[in-house]
């Protein structure tokens, strides 16, 4: 059975924050808020907590996750990032945005898309993420938590305990948390590129 944290969403509890992050690094499975609902998370590298979140969402190997990094800093480790690329991102991070990138050798090729060598990172604007993220000192690879059978994502924690607490080692509760899916947009030419509308404002990427 997971366990269950309620997390202050504006000022997340230190001792919680660290026992998610030993959660994590012993090789769990959390679900946890971002700026654009609930996702599923586990520590880069953990091969077995990948599989599991692909079972728990019931996608296959070529279901891409994203990377979720700290700041600009730690994203320049796992993405290849130009001089007008960095100012994008430098002026629209953090926030609901995912950035498809050209990977560095610091991820791993499964991670990548197979034929492009891209990466998907995101710098998320949430004090519970970034606390984790912060305490871990180190990615975290996410994917959204959608059900197929459900019309919309689930937005309260509850909901989600009721149908993940065999399945998940942590399920983080901050109330209400906003649900959409984040913007998608291709960085990797000198022009942005739409690949999903969602909750990121496209008007600065001229989009």
């Amino acid at each position: 059975m997971s366990q269950f944290f309620n997390i202050n969403a504006d000022n997340p509890q230190p001792r919680l924050i660290a026992q998610t992050a030993d959660i994590l690094r012993k090789g769990g499975v959390i679900v946890y808020p971002t700026d654009s609902g609930y996702a599923l998370g586990c520590m880069l590298g953990n091969s077995d907590a990948q599989a599991r979140i692909r079972q728990i969402r019931g996608v296959d190997d070529k279901h891409l996750f994203t990377l979720l990094c700290r700041n600009l800093s730690e994203l320049g480790n796992y993405a290849v990032v130009s001089n007008s690329q960095f100012r994008l991102l430098k002026a629209n991070t953090p926030g609901a945005y995912t950035f498809i990138l050209n990977a560095t050798r610091e991820v791993p090729r499964k991670l990548q898309h197979p034929k492009r060598n891209t990466v998907g990172i995101r710098v998320p604007q949430h004090n519970v993420v970034q606390a984790i993220l912060e305490a871990i000192g180190a990615p975290l690879l996410s994917m959204t938590l959608y059900f197929s059978e459900d019309d919309t994502a689930l937005s309260e924690a509850w909901q989600i305990r009721d149908r993940l607490e065999h399945l998940v080692d942590l399920v983080i509760d901050v109330g209400h948390c906003v649900t959409g899916a984040t913007s998608v947009i291709n960085l990797t030419s000198d022009t942005p590129e739409l690949i999903r509308e969602g909750l990121g404002d496209l008007a600065p990427f001229g989009l």
